[in-house]
């Protein structure tokens, strides 16, 4: 959930999100205020969530997405699932994408668990963050920018999304 935050504070993005999150209170409101991209988990949904990244893209939107699927603790790496990167596969989009893969790093305050940053599995989303706001020092986040990667120089969605796996994993204390 902080990542959003971090990385809107670096970069003018559009995020990526699950649909659930646009009926989510307040947070729903900033989401769709800001111009994120709601996307279904159904697989049914996959061609038209294709072609909206490809709208996107092609009107030069840059979309920033977790291609991990669901958020952790922050102390590990989930594997990278592959169907978002189908869009940058477009004839349009093959030869001019590029993607930047980011990895962030939380420090939690001393003293706290090393989780102490991430939002996870059923956790409540209020209860988290008034712990966060009200923790007198916040630890601290690393975010390191990888090279960006041409679309075209992988055979197809997968080795792409594995590439950026890897590139993320390289900079995560958690590693490989």
């Amino acid at each position: 959930m902080l990542d959003i935050f971090v990385l809107n504070a670096r970069r003018n993005v559009y995020f990526v999100s699950k649909a659930e999150v646009a009926n989510w209170p307040f947070i729903g409101w900033l989401a769709r205020a800001t111009g994120t991209v709601f996307i279904s988990r159904d697989p049914r949904a996959a061609g038209d969530q294709k072609q909206l990244f490809e709208e996107r893209l092609l009107h030069g939107h840059r979309l920033l997405f977790f291609p991990e699927g669901t958020s952790t603790d922050g102390q590990r790496i989930l594997p990278f699932k592959p169907t978002l990167f189908a869009a940058f596969f477009s004839d349009g989009l093959r030869h001019e994408a590029r993607i930047q893969a980011v990895t962030v790093v939380y420090h939690a305050p001393g003293g706290e668990d090393p989780r102490f940053h991430g939002w996870w599995g059923d956790m409540d989303f209020g209860p988290h963050l008034l712990k966060l706001l009200a923790a007198p020092r916040g630890g601290r986040v690393e975010v390191v920018y990888h090279p960006p990667v041409r679309v075209d120089d992988h055979p197809n969605r997968k080795t792409l999304a594995a590439h950026l796996e890897a590139q993320v994993r390289s900079a995560h204390p958690a590693g490989g």
